[in-house]
């Protein structure tokens, strides 16, 4: 809606809009450019004209989306589903992401697994054995292991946190 109303307000003719990505119909002069990125600064939003940057936020994208949003198993490896996706060589999109982000794609999504695994867990509908399955992970100890590696705390510890916080807090 934002991003609708600082083109429009700019007399720029769109012809899509969607999370990340506009498609504009003419060419826009450098002025229009400056414009539109003030009018999209005020909100807290970002003109990306960079292709590499442009990439790099689309294969975090597709991840976030994957981890976060989408309960359909992955019916290939995640590196055929960027590729595919992103209509690039798997290689060059892994090697410009390090560069880039400093980290590589298999961490950067095992991060956000792990950030979906606490999602999970706080909200306590299903067991460990469940959530590794819904993430894919071949075992509940492969999961417990990469979860304590990121955040220094087995599963049930960081269950347990949570539990003493609620207790702690309702206490009072």
């Amino acid at each position: 809606m934002i991003v609708k109303q600082a083109l429009t307000e700019l007399d720029l003719n769109y012809v899509n809009v969607e999370l990340g990505r506009v498609e504009i119909i003419e060419d826009i002069s450098r002025t229009q450019k400056d414009l539109l990125k003030t009018s999209l600064n005020e909100y807290g939003l970002e003109l990306i004209e960079d292709k590499k940057s442009i990439l790099i936020e689309q294969i975090k994208k597709l991840i976030v989306e994957f981890v976060h949003y989408t309960d359909e198993p992955l019916r290939s490896n995640f590196s055929y589903y960027l590729s595919e996706h992103l209509d690039h060589d798997y290689t060059y999109l892994a090697n410009l992401f390090s560069e880039v982000e400093g980290i590589n794609i298999e961490h950067y999504i095992i991060i956000h697994k792990i950030e979906r695994v606490k999602e999970l867990l706080v909200y306590d509908e299903l067991s460990l054995k469940e959530i590794a399955y819904k993430l894919q992970y071949s075992s509940v100890a492969h999961l417990s292991n990469q979860f304590k590696k990121i955040t220094g705390l087995t599963p049930s510890h960081f269950k347990n946190l949570k539990e003493l916080r609620r207790i702690g807090l309702s206490s009072f």
